[in-house]
């Protein structure tokens, strides 16, 4: 099958917006290999050039653009290009489908010319330097760029910083097609197979990747990414698309056993939390438990730094019934970490309801974040014990990679503020992301089980979004190769991008400013 070349959508062509219709029944290729409400479909076989394609479905419910993407896809034509004859003259964009007369079975004619591959000069040296931007980023071992399909940048931006985590990428490639969870709605295990099948597409291919298979089937799981405006697919938040692909895939990434009833999704981001609920009028007080996939950075006039808003992000006023007074009181809830992840995913509360204007309004206010990013503070008395003798490892190697002597007693260690600062200061003399002391423990090299986490964590992805409003605005993904390096993922445009600007990206004006941070656990042998 030939790759697709780039083909970017223009949402601001009227001929375009016209072509757009209300999602009804989105159409899933064969390597979905699941065919859902089939009295939407037609199967066609469609003659281009040389080549015959027996059996491409079309999805009556969708415009005709949706079908001439599909034949992009299959044949490199742009849409713009193809030529398809049926009865009455060419097949429109925005034609009915009840008009245009096709039916099952029938060939269809479609004229047009592919993209050309350019192919490099047989024996020539070409300097890094010296490449295009794109060119660069290949060299450079990083995945594709993904087409925008009309403001679907929010989607692209999330799923190039979940296709940077490894251990994901490998639990997808373990799900097939015969295992599919049978306790799942199909809807699940589609968004699961789309998901595994669109990173594949990003790791094999050179040019930007059409991600139209997985888009379709979010928005049949998660109707709100459907949403419309005067025929326009909307723009959306991106982190409610990066919670709903996390909740569907922890759904159905299961690790292998006979229990089967480990989340693999929980384990690489689930962070457990327990809480002090307390009541200051009645004095009353519990403990509750929880687990989410992400830690929130509140943001207010207090808050200048990462850390500031998390330590308020734990902290929160809520109003419930009172046993002991009989009405509803104010109670504080205080949490703190009790388990960590391997990826820790942090959200910028930004975006907040005006009443008076009726609408989402999003705070500009810059919030520094760090390359390395120590949460022990934040962690209960608990995990702090348990942090105590993997963190005295973590410093006596990266100590020893600068010729320091050990640290010393592992208990003094873990709750001393003056060990915790050789730590960190051992890390920022190798540079301040921590690439020192994972090659002097070559945590890479070791299984998960032979691994205990710090507390301490480097910067790998940051999603960032540019603009004042929440329904508009533009998203992007900025993400750590494994060499080190870092690439801008503007849909279908990756560039690469100086580390010492990642941090640049802390909000303060119209500039892109972080809204999702993620960062790696630095772990040390057991």
């Amino acid at each position: 099958m030939r790759t697709a070349e780039s083909f970017h959508l223009d949402t601001n062509c009227p001929s375009l917006q016209a072509t757009f219709k209300q999602d009804q029944t989105p159409f899933y290729s064969s390597s979905v290999s699941i065919l859902l409400y089939i009295t939407n479909m037609l199967t066609v076989s469609v003659k281009w050039q040389k080549e015959l394609f027996p059996a491409v479905e079309i999805d009556t419910s969708q415009p005709p653009y949706v079908f001439k993407c599909q034949l992009f896809d299959l044949t490199g034509v742009p849409p713009e290009r193809q030529k398809i004859m049926v009865k009455g003259g060419l097949l429109k964009d925005d034609a009915d489908w009840s008009k245009v007369g096709v039916k099952e079975g029938q060939r269809l004619m479609m004229m047009g010319t592919a993209d050309e591959i350019v192919k490099a000069p047989e024996q020539s040296t070409v300097f890094v330097e010296d490449m295009p931007e794109a060119e660069q980023v290949v060299s450079v071992g990083h995945s594709a760029g993904l087409l925008n399909l009309g403001n679907t940048c929010y989607m692209n931006s999330t799923v190039q910083c979940l296709h940077s985590v490894p251990e994901l990428k490998t639990a997808l490639t373990q799900y097939s097609d015969g295992d599919r969870r049978t306790d799942l709605d199909s809807s699940s295990n589609l968004l699961t197979v789309a998901t595994r099948d669109l990173f594949n597409e990003l790791d094999k291919n050179v040019n930007a990747v059409s991600p139209m298979q997985f888009w379709m089937v979010l928005r049949k799981k998660y109707p709100q990414f459907g949403q419309l405006n005067n025929g326009v697919f909307m723009q959306q938040d991106a982190e409610e698309c990066w919670t709903q692909i996390l909740y569907t895939l922890s759904q159905s990434l299961k690790a292998p056993g006979p229990s089967d009833t480990t989340d693999v999704v929980k384990d690489i981001f689930g962070i457990d939390l327990v809480s002090r609920v307390h009541c200051a009028e009645s004095g009353e007080e519990t403990t509750e438990t929880e687990s989410v996939y992400s830690l929130k950075c509140h943001i207010s006039q207090d808050v200048n730094h990462l850390h500031e808003g998390l330590k308020h992000g734990l902290k929160s006023e809520l109003e419930k019934a009172s046993p002991s007074l009989g009405r509803s009181a104010v109670y504080i809830k205080d949490s703190r970490i009790n388990g960590l992840p391997r990826y820790l995913t942090i959200q910028f509360v930004r975006f907040f309801w005006k009443r008076e204007s009726n609408q989402k309004a999003k705070i500009l206010r810059k919030v520094d974040y760090p390359l390395e990013l120590d949460v022990f503070d934040l962690c209960s008395d608990d995990l702090k014990k348990k942090l105590e003798v993997p963190r005295k490892a973590l410093r006596d190697a990266e100590g020893r990679k600068f010729g320091l002597k050990d640290s010393g007693n592992a208990g003094k260690g873990s709750s001393s503020e003056d060990n915790d600062v050789k730590m960190v200061d051992a890390a920022e003399s190798s540079g301040g992301s921590g690439e020192a002391s994972k090659s002097a423990l070559q945590t890479g090299a070791l299984p998960e089980k032979e691994q205990q986490l710090t507390g301490v964590y480097d910067l790998v992805a940051v999603l960032t979004h540019k603009g004042r409003s929440a329904d508009s605005g533009h998203y992007v993904a900025w993400v750590k190769q494994e060499n080190g390096k870092w690439v801008r993922f503007d849909d279908d445009n990756p560039t690469l991008q100086r580390e010492e600007d990642i941090t640049k990206l802390s909000g303060g004006g119209d500039w892109h400013m972080a809204y999702i941070c993620m960062y790696k656990a630095r772990v040390v042998p057991m």
